[in-house]
Formats: C-alpha cells, sequence, structure tokens
C-alpha cells in the first residue's frame, strides 16, 4: 500500500482538503446528473395525466 496508515490515506500528503472536496464536488454533479431528468420525468407525467383529465372532464 502507497501509505502507511488510514489517516496518511485520509491526508493524501497534505492534498487531502483538496482530494477530497473534489471527490465530493464530482459525486455531488453525478447525483445530480441522475436524479435532475427522474424528477423531469415525473412532473412531465403528471402533467400530461392532469391535461388528460381535463380533456376528459371538457368532453
Amino acid at each position: 500500500m502507497a501509505f502507511e496508515t488510514f489517516a496518511d490515506f485520509i491526508a493524501m500528503g497534505k492534498h487531502g482538503p483538496f482530494v477530497w472536496s473534489a471527490y465530493g464536488i464530482s459525486l455531488i454533479i453525478i447525483l445530480a446528473n441522475i436524479i435532475a431528468p427522474i424528477q423531469r420525468k415525473k412532473a412531465l407525467l403528471n402533467e400530461i395525466k392532469r391535461k388528460i383529465k381535463r380533456e376528459k372532464l371538457e368532453s
């Protein structure tokens, strides 16, 4: 292993804050890219259902 202890691994040779913040930001972006389309799809389906319901009531 490149690091002698787990604390050394977390510190990453004093580059830990940069490395771990980069991982955190990347994770947030990946999750946003997964969650946002799912939410948009749900909203679109609800809008279509409301339009269909309105059209049935009008006819």
